[in-house]
């Protein structure tokens, strides 16, 4: 599995970048790092990206304290500091007609991403832990690792406790910040943008929208923060925003296209897969007493999934009882005449669901933490795409010829069923899938 093999090498490498970025601060002997983290963003596959890279560092004998808004409790070498408020989970449970409008168009997520950006840093710096935290002037730590999301306000942290800054990313591109955090920038007439709805620009056409949205997020996101900065002065507006010395991406090449990386980017996609554990009875049952196989579906731990319009509903519901596979799919309630090979679930077992030999299918939004998760079990993808890079990662798996893509807005049965089909019978996509397994 090259996701997972890759892994034992960036446990190691995480531990001599730390040390190397972060000795000309401690006096030696050095055993390990004080390591101040910060997850501003109130999306589960953001701290599951963030909790790989702490989980890896705290193994390696590095002393953690991070500010999270999802706790999952103390331990040895490492705390947390809960920041769960409703302003630090606004992407939690949400319906996907809501998502779509406030995330799904590329021009009006730019705005939006600035303004929530600085919300987030006003968050974090009003928490009475931090306040104390700066006024102590990092005494306690050595070096902060931060998610900066659409803007340079987290990096005031670092520069008021005068320490090295490490940002992680956990997309596989920097998009509007390139530049900001590397002084470089990717060529647009073959790296697509971040919000792109493709994973490389072919055509004329496709070039001129990614230079254009390039050009539109650079230009929107400088005019916000001069405006939120001279409307709504911070304090940290005092401070001069400071480059990071390491930028940590959840980018792997088994699904990213090759593009030019500055030496201070690492990539590290798929660093928050865990070891498989043992699956729970009744789904072990219902995966290993399905002769045909089993198709998994869900939207992730953003999207709720009895927020779908009822006739898209309806079409997957009749859809999927025409196929000869047993289907899991996450569901946060009850669904009247459920076809009999549907088992619904609040919460299932992703990862371990997905590394399951029987699984045939994968039918996801795009999410890049649940890409790299069937990536590393082999499974073809059908992708409904919603907002944000998960058009652009769901092409790129187009192309690497082991996805189809649809629109969720105008899914039909026919469709819908036809596409299923496809995957779960045309022997390409899956061994399409093995090979970048």
């Amino acid at each position: 599995m090259i996701v997972l093999k890759s892994n034992k090498m960036y446990l190691h490498f995480f531990s001599i970048l730390i040390y190397s970025f972060a000795g000309s601060w401690i006096p030696a002997p050095v055993e390990g790092a004080r390591i101040l983290a910060v997850e501003p963003v109130g999306g589960k596959s953001h701290w599951n990206f963030m909790s790989g890279i702490l989980r890896a560092l705290v193994d390696k004998g590095h002393n953690v304290t991070v500010f999270t808004p999802f706790p999952e409790g103390n331990r040895e070498n490492y705390t947390e500091v809960s920041t769960s408020t409703k302003a630090m989970t606004v992407l939690l449970d949400a319906g996907i007609e809501d998502l779509m409008g406030k995330f799904g168009d590329p021009i009006k997520i730019i705005s939006l991403m600035s303004e929530m950006s600085i919300s987030m840093c006003d968050v974090i710096y009003e928490n009475s832990k931090m306040k104390e935290v700066l006024a102590n002037k990092g005494s306690d730590f050595d070096i902060v690792i931060i998610e900066p999301a659409f803007s340079e306000c987290v990096s005031y942290l670092a520069a008021k406790l005068n320490l090295p800054l490490i940002y992680t990313i956990p997309i596989p591109t920097l998009g509007v910040m390139e530049r900001i955090f590397t002084g470089h920038v990717s060529n647009p007439a073959v790296v697509s943008f971040n919000l792109a709805s493709f994973g490389v620009p072919k055509t004329f056409v496709q070039r001129t929208v990614n230079i254009a949205l390039w050009t539109y997020a650079i230009t929107v996101r400088q005019i916000n923060e001069l405006i939120l900065k001279y409307k709504e002065p911070r304090e940290y507006d005092l401070y001069a925003p400071i480059p990071p010395s390491l930028v940590f991406v959840n980018r792997h090449f088994v699904m990213e296209p090759a593009s030019p990386i500055p030496s201070n980017v690492v990539e590290i996609g798929g660093i928050h897969l865990k070891a498989a554990k043992k699956l729970p009875k009744d789904i072990l049952e219902f995966i290993e007493q399905s002769p045909h196989g089993v198709v998994y579906f869900t939207f992730g731990s953003t999207v709720k999934m009895t927020s779908l319009p009822e006739n898209t509903k309806k079409a997957f519901m009749d859809a999927l009882a025409q196929i000869p596979q047993r289907v899991l799919w996450k569901y946060e309630d009850e669904i009247e005449n459920l076809p009999k090979n549907v088992m619904i679930k609040k919460w299932l077992p992703q990862r371990e669901i997905l590394l399951h030999p029987n699984v045939k299918l994968f039918i996801s939004h795009g999410g890049i933490s649940g890409l790299y998760e069937t990536i590393d079990g082999g499974v073809p993808i059908l992708g409904f795409p919603l907002f944000g890079d998960q058009p652009k990662n769901v092409d790129s798996l187009v192309n690497a010829g082991m996805a189809i893509s649809m629109d969720i807005l105008s899914v039909t049965k026919d469709e819908f069923l036809k596409n299923v089909l496809e995957l779960l019978n045309n022997k390409k996509y899956m061994k399409n899938a093995k090979t970048a397994q």
